[in-house]
Formats: C-alpha cells, sequence, structure tokens
C-alpha cells in the first residue's frame, strides 16, 4: 500500500504514476469539468427528493447509504480542501482573503437577490406590492446572506411544493466558508507548513465519526455526522496538496481503496474510509483521467448550476406539479445551464476580473475553486 501512495521502496507498484505536483505542473486538469459534473449530479440527485421531499426515495441512496447529491457535494470538499490550499499556500494572506470572498459572494448575493426579488414576485400567491412589503422577504435575504439559511420560505411562494424553500443548497456555504477560515487560521500560525497537521485533523475527525456511528448508529443526527464528515473530507483535500511531493496518482489506490470499501460495507468504519476515498478520488480524476483540455474549459459553470438548479426545480414542481421529478430533469437542465451561464458571465467572470485589478495582476495564475 505504501508503493501505492507514495514513493517508498514499494515504488515498483506504480512505476510511471506521476506525483500529484508532477501532475499539476505538466499541463491542463480537470478540475473545472469535475466540478461542473459534481454541480450536475446534485440536480440529478435532486429531480427525486424535489417532487417527493424523500431524499432517500434517489436509488443510490438505498445502495451507498448516501445520495448522489451528497457524494456530490463531499466532492466538491475534496476539491475545495486541495484548491484552496493551494490558493492560500502560493498566495499572502491579504491575496487570498479577498479572492475566496470576491469568489464566493458576488454569486450568493445576486442569486438571492434574483431569487427572491425576481423568482419570488413572479411565484407568489400574493399581490406583488404585499409580497415587496412582506418582512418574510426580506428576513429570507438577510438570512441567506448572513447566516446561510436554506430552509427558509418566501410569503406565498412554493406553499404547496414539498419543500418551500427556493434556495436548498446554500447550506454547504456555512462549511465551507467555515473551511476557508480554518485554513487562513492555520496560515496566520505558521501551521501550513507543518504538513502532518492537516492529516492529523483528517484522521482525527474521521475516527471521530467512527465512534459516533458505532454508538449511535443510524440515531446519529444529521447536523452532527454533517459537522463531521464536511471539514474531514475538506482537511484530506488539503493533506493531498500539501502532501503533493510524496503521494501519487495511481489507479492502484484506486483499486485498493474500492476493494477496502467493498469488504467494510454496513461497517462503522465504511463512511469515514468513503468520504476519505472520496477525497483521493476527485484529485485522481482531475489530475488523471480528466486532465485534458475539454475537461479544462474557461467558464466555469458549477457555482451557478450549484445555486440556481433548485429554485429552477422548485419553480418546474410548482407549474407542473403531476410530473415526476425525473420528467422535469431534462427542462430543468435545460433551464439552469443558461441561468447558470449568465450567473458567470454577467455576475462571476467580472468578480473574477476585480479581483485580478484588486490584487494588480492581469490574472490569477491559479485554479480557482466556487463554493458548492
Amino acid at each position: 500500500m505504501a508503493g501505492a501512495w507514495g514513493s517508498g521502496t514499494g515504488g515498483a507498484v506504480v512505476s510511471g504514476a506521476p506525483t500529484i505536483a508532477e501532475a499539476l505542473a505538466r499541463g491542463p486538469n480537470g478540475f473545472t469539468g469535475l466540478r461542473l459534473g459534481l454541480a450536475v449530479a446534485v440536480v440529478v440527485s435532486h429531480a427525486f427528493s424535489v417532487a417527493t421531499g424523500i431524499a432517500a426515495d434517489e436509488p443510490l441512496a438505498k445502495a451507498t447509504g448516501y445520495t448522489l447529491g451528497e457524494h456530490a457535494v463531499n466532492g466538491f470538499f475534496a476539491v475545495s480542501g486541495f484548491l484552496v490550499t493551494m490558493s492560500c499556500d502560493q498566495r499572502g494572506l491579504r491575496d487570498y482573503v479577498v479572492a475566496r470572498t470576491l469568489r464566493i459572494l458576488p454569486g450568493l448575493v445576486a442569486a438571492t437577490l434574483v431569487v427572491s426579488l425576481i423568482l419570488g414576485g413572479a411565484m407568489t400567491t400574493l399581490p406583488l406590492s404585499d409580497y415587496w412589503r412582506d418582512p418574510g422577504m426580506w428576513s429570507f435575504i438577510r438570512g441567506t446572506l448572513t447566516t446561510f439559511k436554506s430552509n427558509a420560505a418566501l410569503p406565498g411562494v412554493f406553499e404547496a411544493n414539498p419543500y418551500r424553500s427556493p434556495l436548498g443548497t446554500v447550506w454547504t456555504l456555512k462549511y465551507e466558508v467555515l473551511c476557508y477560515c480554518g485554513v487562513l487560521a492555520f496560515a496566520l500560525c505558521g501551521l501550513l507548513r507543518r504538513r502532518w497537521i492537516a492529516p492529523s485533523l483528517c484522521v482525527g475527525l474521521a475516527i471521530a465519526l467512527g465512534i459516533e456511528l458505532a454508538v449511535q448508529g443510524d440515531a446519529l443526527p444529521k447536523g452532527v455526522e454533517t459537522a463531521l464528515r464536511l471539514p474531514m473530507i475538506f482537511a484530506a483535500g488539503a493533506s493531498l496538496y500539501l502532501w503533493r511531493d510524496t503521494l501519487r496518482i495511481a489507479t492502484p489506490a484506486m483499486i485498493c481503496l474500492s476493494i477496502a470499501l467493498f469488504v467494510l460495507a454496513r461497517t462503522p468504519a465504511y463512511p469515514p474510509l468513503l468520504f476519505l476515498g472520496t477525497a483521493y478520488a476527485a484529485v485522481w480524476l482531475a489530475l488523471g483521467p480528466l486532465a485534458a483540455k475539454p475537461f479544462d474549459p474557461s467558464a466555469d459553470l458549477s457555482y451557478g448550476i450549484y445555486l440556481y438548479g433548485w429554485p429552477v426545480q422548485q419553480t418546474l414542481h410548482a407549474l407542473w406539479p403531476a410530473p415526476s421529478g425525473l420528467a422535469l430533469l431534462a427542462p430543468a437542465l435545460a433551464v439552469t445551464l443558461p441561468v447558470a451561464a449568465l450567473s458567470w458571465y454577467a455576475v462571476e467572470r467580472p468578480a473574477l476580473a476585480l479581483k485580478a485589478r484588486t490584487l494588480g495582476r492581469r490574472s490569477l495564475g491559479t485554479i480557482e475553486p466556487a463554493g458548492p
């Protein structure tokens, strides 16, 4: 196993496999394409729950214990941990704070205003003047932008839907921002240079999650599981970057992880290993099979798809409640993709240009992760 992961005496097992650092340096990578696929996977997953209100209706939930959307969010956090740590490592702290703020905030503000003022105004059962005066609408805007509240409803909007929330995916941004702050705190304390700390944190969270699952099983509150799971995956992505000169992009490692997951299925060790395996798989995909120009487009639509996919699906279900969520999936994607493109070209890309000007350079020179 050491040979599969690193460059020790068993290196013949991965003869020819590049280290992560070598794979990063050799040209195009698939991080943007991978994020796009993960964002689409979230929309596909929600096709089941938006129509019924039951996330467990999704087939993958029964097969793996987690929905496709949860797997996709896990992948997002792995990619984010890798790229955000790289961003902080390669820039000064001021650059890092400006970069993270201008990558997440403009798209979120735009989505919140579009959904609350325009979509909500079009879909509400209240007279428009009453809707705009309703304190609930302004409370929705305030709660979304300050606490990433995702279960709040707009007055008179989606009242007959199983879920009333119009921005049901923003809850993950809370954990994303907390992880950003964690990287910043580590950098301020000089701990990013101590490479053992990130994997130690990752292992500690994995052990804590395994113990909680062993003790409580299915009774473990979802909030507790999420609070351990997402930072652990982020830390795993960060560890992969920090140990990039040692760890390799190796197919044998993926095979070993897959076998271990099969053997340990239905044990408390399965979820932590699944999450750690997801982190490695995300980096392996981006720097291995997807490391080609077609998977490295200039436009990154993943953030827009992630933000707008849910309100589009909610709207379609409200207008046509009879068809199943799967029947509305193709129309949902057909609407979401242009909206995400508009978000990219009208909001997100100009924010990136502003970021470059703020930092006094034409381009930033590193891959820019978007929030999940």
